[in-house]
């Protein structure tokens, strides 16, 4: 790891799925893992290309059940390319001594290098460079240049490049009894320009795919058609110490494109007029050049050089393309099949982050969510309730996503799947429409269809509570919440939980949140939306009611995580630690057991403390305020005490928020886990799931650290409020954000003092608020120095 490349000397195949998933490119459209393009699927390698929101729905016999489920789609595989000496095997370091060998991803440039010298006896030694990209200028574009060189042999080398329609979805070993045929109607051809083409489509969405590929070669290229492959090859006659280039570029589009009539005429076309790789490389250059200057955060040394890694990543899901587009936040990227490339929860810890840098692609993944409210109405209606229930797991139509039955791998049994009853995203959804409009500005958004969201989401909530005359308060009952090792009570005949804290007090800070937006929409918009959805003063009246009445448990004077925590038993954490050493999925080792953590004070990731990462402390505190409750900074890191010796950090999630929390309740400790966030994808923690596919959520939530939590930034009320918390190991940084039509605002963090500077091309002056009711007008053009106080 250098400052600007990530590299992988040596070859180990039980290395190869997370180099894979590390070293994918794209450009927000689609990507392709970095696999090596000779290599085929198998236990070792595994290529994938995924489009973002191309999806299909299958049903599967599993256990005995019919089982439907719907996929991110592995598309034709575009990459194929390998060689060998006439009449030999074809070489990759699976099947040939590899003598050196190395991948380098470069992150400034989103190019992908490898360099291998395979040995081939007697006959001498073939060194093969590469150079891949996916096109960040053009997002229908990507290229591979493959140079041979002949190290003490000279004669003939057969080379074949493919296109590949007989994929599957077959990437992850969970789903293995899953039905993964997701592609048919495979047709190749060639065009006239000698360029090869296949096209196929999905086999229940009927999204049709087309790729087209061009082979420039020193030599001739010839063309065959072996279904469900497209084949051009070409022999090169090699000469000792000289080097000979093949190159391919790459189309591909679906029908679910604007602006074409058809996918095989569009990918051929665009295939025909591109570049040569060279000069498509200059705009691919200058795109990423752009990017990297409006969102590279400044960081020293090792967390800096990681941080770049995970916003390359994050810029390769959701680019400025992905503003096209009508998709939502893939939890594993667009990296692999975990999850099966649904959307969940996780645009929580990622539109924060491009609020304030590419606030038109959090406008975008927000109207991924505002088409589908329909839908969540839908929903909403079928389980009884008004408003709209946004489903846990979502793809293509807002339709419940989440799987029936899971396996658990380590006791081989597939059981119910419960996590449906995590009704809390509509929070997220709720949180990030007020989040992403107070930090763009974007007025026209929250009168509109984010004020239409909240309302909806605001009478689901208002409708699930019901009023308990002995508490004499609102509860919300027959819930799951973010920890989701808690499905149900012990020895209960039904899933779901009462009383979730963070989903009672995120709904109360909802409905408080709609009640302010409707107080301040304009007067005719007002009328319009309430004759819309038959609002009345008697429903805002209830809303205000249970926004300032629902139930919030406690036990031992910390919150309970839901009514009845405290009265679950304490787990051996020492006896469980010494027995199996890592516990993160605590929940598989006891069901394997023939236990349940259903029975045990043990939460998988943060849940209660995930209210410290939504709201700074002020917030927090007014949020219970309104509720008529007390919670003093005392009750607050007695709570975090609490869950801290009770998480076992069975997401990755966890130790992000964690970091976040104890950056200001108990800043020694805070390292740990920002550390264990920082590592959790180029270490693996999870134990071979980022060979999956990534998670986008924990990378782009390490990124908001630097940039909201440990600046403690807010954006509210038109101005920039800031409480820094420098820690030791991270007390000097820089980042530049976007505010309110304001590009390129710079923040600078050195011991003890912040400096601010507003671009000059801005019409309005910033206003910063800094503890101690400290306020600052900077004008454009302008710096200021600010003393923090201790």
């Amino acid at each position: 790891m250098t400052g600007w490349t990530w590299q992988y000397e040596g070859y180990d195949p039980a290395d190869e799925r997370l180099r894979e998933s590390l070293c994918t490119l794209g450009n927000g459209y689609f990507a392709t893992r970095g696999v090596l393009a000779e290599c085929a699927a198998d236990t070792v390698h595994y290529p994938g290309t995924y489009a973002a929101g191309v999806y299909n729905r299958l049903v599967s016999s599993v256990g005995g059940r019919q089982v439907e489920n719907e996929d991110v789609v592995n598309l034709p595989n575009w990459l194929p390319l390998r060689f060998r000496r006439p009449g030999g095997i074809w070489l990759t370091p699976d099947t040939t001594p590899v003598l050196d060998h190395a991948v380098t991803l470069h992150l400034s440039s989103g190019l992908m290098e490898r360099r291998t010298r395979f040995g081939l006896g007697a006959d001498g030694v073939l060194l093969v460079r590469q150079l891949r990209f996916v096109h960040m200028a053009d997002p229908h574009l990507a290229g591979l240049r493959t140079e041979f060189t002949a190290e003490g042999f000279s004669g003939p080398l057969e080379v074949e490049a493919a296109l590949d329609g007989g994929v599957t979805n077959a990437g992850v070993p969970r789903y293995a009894d899953l039905d993964g045929r997701h592609l048919t109607h495979v047709v190749t051809g060639t065009s006239q320009q000698d360029a090869v083409w296949l096209r196929c489509r999905t086999r229940t969405s009927d999204v049709r795919i087309a790729c087209a590929a061009r082979l420039t070669s020193p030599a001739s290229v010839t063309v065959r058609h072996d279904l469900p492959r497209a084949v051009q090859t070409t022999r090169l006659d090699l000469t000792d110490g000289k080097t000979l280039t093949v190159d391919k570029v790459v189309a591909l589009h679906t029908s679910r494109d604007p602006a074409i009539s058809d996918p095989l005429h569009a990918a051929v076309d665009r295939v025909h007029r591109a570049a040569p790789f060279d000069e498509l490389l200059a705009p691919h250059l200058t795109a990423w050049h752009q990017l990297w200057r409006r969102a590279e955060p400044d960081v020293p040394d090792e967390v800096g050089r990681i941080l770049r890694l995970h916003l390359f990543h994050v810029l390769q899901t959701l680019s400025p393309h992905t503003a096209d587009l009508d998709v939502g936040v893939p939890a594993r990227g667009l990296h692999g099949e975990a999850y099966r490339g649904h959307v969940f929860w996780d645009e929580l810890f990622v539109l924060p982050y491009l609020n304030l840098h590419f606030p038109e692609v959090s406008r975008a993944l927000l109207h991924y969510r505002y088409r589908r409210l329909e839908r969540a109405r839908t929903a909403a209606h079928d389980a009884g309730r008004r408003g709209a229930m946004y489903p846990w797991q979502s793809g293509s139509d807002g339709r419940e996503e989440t799987q029936q039955l899971h396996l658990n791998p380590r006791s081989g049994r597939w059981l119910p799947d419960h996590s449906h009853l995590q009704h809390h995203v509509g929070s997220a959804i709720a949180y990030n429409v007020w989040q992403y409009c107070e930090a763009a500005g974007d007025e026209e958004f929250l009168h509109t269809k984010g004020a239409e969201m909240l309302l909806r989401i605001s009478r689901f909530w208002a409708d699930s509570a019901s009023f308990d005359e002995q508490l004499g308060r609102f509860r919300i009952k027959g819930v799951v919440g973010p920890d989701e090792y808690h499905e149900a009570y012990p020895d209960a005949s039904g899933p779901g939980l009462d009383d979730n804290a963070y989903t009672n007090v995120t709904a109360a800070w909802v409905l408080a949140r709609t009640l302010e937006v409707l107080r301040h929409l304009p007067e005719p918009r007002r009328r319009e939306l309430a004759e819309r959805t038959g609002l009345d003063e008697a429903e805002l009246d209830h809303w205000d009611h249970v926004s300032r009445t629902l139930h919030v448990p406690f036990h031992d004077g910390v919150i309970s995580q839901f009514e009845g925590y405290g009265d679950l038993a304490e787990l051996d954490w020492r006896g469980y630690r010494r027995r199996y050493g890592d516990i993160r999925r605590l929940d598989r080792i006891l069901e394997a057991e023939g236990d349940t953590v259903n029975r045990y004070q043990a939460s998988k990731q943060a849940d209660v403390l995930m209210l410290g990462y939504l709201f700074s402390p002020s917030e927090l505190q007014g949020v219970f305020r309104r509720l008529g409750l007390n919670l003093d900074e005392r009750t607050w890191r007695r709570t975090v005490d609490h869950y801290l010796r009770r998480t076992s950090h069975g997401s990755t999630l966890s130790g992000l928020v964690h970091g976040w929390v104890l950056a200001r309740a108990r800043r020694r400790d805070a390292w740990k886990f920002c550390k264990e966030a920082l590592q959790s994808d180029i270490a693996d923690i999870q134990g071979g799931t980022t060979g999956e596919g990534i998670h986008l959520g924990a990378m782009a939530g390490t990124l908001d650290l630097v940039q909201r939590g440990l600046t403690g930034l807010e954006t509210r009320g038109g101005a920039l409020w800031l409480d820094p918390v420098p820690l030791p190991e991270l007390s000097s940084y820089g980042i530049t954000v976007r505010y309110h039509g304001h590009w390129g605002v710079r923040l600078r963090l050195e011991s003890g003092s912040l400096e601010i500077t507003v671009p000059s091309a801005g019409r309005h002056p910033i206003e910063v608020h800094l503890p101690g009711h400290r306020a600052v007008r900077v004008d454009p053009g302008e710096t200021a120095r600010l003393a923090l106080l201790e």
